[in-house]
Parts: structure tokens; C-alpha cells; sequence
């Protein structure tokens, strides 16, 4: 996974609560078995009418939205089923960050598993940021080894992250990762197995 340090991303809004990951990524699409090609699927039933045609009236379909690497969303984003493809396709789709009041808790560990941050502010300082981010120019900057969040006018808010999962984004490791740190012993104790087993 890429590392996160000092992140500085343009922000879309969803400005709706209790996001669910069906909406996230609608479970006709489940079927791959790659953990890519999910991005076109986000908010499939949303971003597009029954004609498979983008709607202009969805939040993400709009000009100012385009190439955004950060969504700032409503409270409870990711409610619902614990399916791992919706921090897939909000990856896939590009985004890094996401900031919203609070997250479902089985979506908020799938989010940190697979590399994207989820950042909890309050629901005042996610307000002010949605307010801001329709600005087409704007950036927001995610110091993740200081826990903050910069944005206009000064804007800095602090954000909670557990230090295990602060340590592994910051590295870029995932689970796998850290398992391959440990290949030398796993290594050597096989070897005592593989001796073990033939006396």
C-alpha cells in the first residue's frame, strides 16, 4: 500500500447521512474476484439513471468534483453489510481519505486494512469543511503523523487514530506485511518442523 505522511488531496462532498455500503457499492457487482475495477460501480445506482447515463444532478458527477481524492460525507458513513468492496471501489474510484462525523465500525476497519484513511472530526468542523470544499481550487492537507487536519482560513482540526493503524499507514504496510516482517523465524521454525517430521 502507499504510505500516508503528509497528504494533500482535493475534497468532494456527499452531504448525506447513514451511507450504506449498498449504496457504496451495489451487491450485483460482488462478483469479481479481483479486489480492482470496483471504482466504476461506486454509487452506482446513484451516479447513474436506469439508462446507464450519468445523472448531472449527483454530487460526484458534478465538474467541481472531478479528480478529488478526499470525500467528506455525512454521519455513519458505511452502515449496513461488512463486504470489504466498498473501501475497494471508493479506492479504485480515488479516493484516499475520507472524513465524516463517524463511521460504521466494520467499514471503518476495512478502510484502515486497505490503506484509506478514515478521519473523524465533529460534526460542526465536517460542516465547515463541506462548505469549503465547493470551492474549486481548494486542497485540504491530512498530517497524519501529527493528526491533523488543515484546510482554508486557517482551518486545523485534531483527529483520533489507534497507534497500531497509525503505524501501518504511515509505513504502507498491510497485514501481509507485517506477517513478511517475521519470514526469517517463520522460515527457521519450518525447518525445525521439516526436521521434526522426518525422525
Amino acid at each position: 500500500m502507499e504510505p500516508i505522511t503528509i497528504y494533500r488531496g482535493k475534497p468532494a462532498v456527499l452531504d448525506r447521512n447513514n451511507v450504506d455500503t449498498d449504496q457504496i457499492i451495489p451487491k450485483q457487482f460482488l462478483k469479481r474476484i479481483e479486489r480492482t475495477g470496483f471504482g466504476e460501480f461506486l454509487f452506482y445506482n446513484w451516479r447513474y439513471n436506469e439508462n446507464g447515463e450519468l445523472r448531472e444532478d449527483f454530487e460526484l458527477n458534478q465538474p467541481e468534483a472531478a479528480g478529488a481524492s478526499i470525500l467528506v460525507a455525512g454521519e455513519n458513513f458505511g452502515c449496513g453489510s461488512s463486504r470489504e468492496h466498498a473501501p475497494w471501489s471508493l479506492q479504485d474510484f480515488g479516493f484516499q481519505i475520507v472524513i465524516a462525523p463517524s463511521f460504521a465500525d466494520i467499514f471503518k476497519n476495512n478502510c484502515l486494512k486497505n490503506g484509506i484513511l478514515p478521519i473523524a472530526l465533529s460534526a460542526d468542523e465536517v460542516s465547515y469543511l463541506m462548505k469549503e470544499a465547493k470551492n474549486t481550487d481548494v486542497e485540504f492537507t491530512i498530517d497524519l503523523p501529527n493528526q491533523k487536519v488543515y484546510g482554508p482560513a486557517d482551518f486545523a482540526a485534531d483527529f483520533d487514530i489507534h497507534p497500531y493503524w497509525k503505524e501501518m499507514l504511515v509505513n504502507g504496510w498491510d497485514e501481509i506485511s507485517i506477517t513478511l516482517q517475521y519470514d526469517d523465524q517463520i522460515s527457521k521454525y519450518e525447518q525445525t518442523i521439516d526436521v521434526m517430521s522426518t525422525k
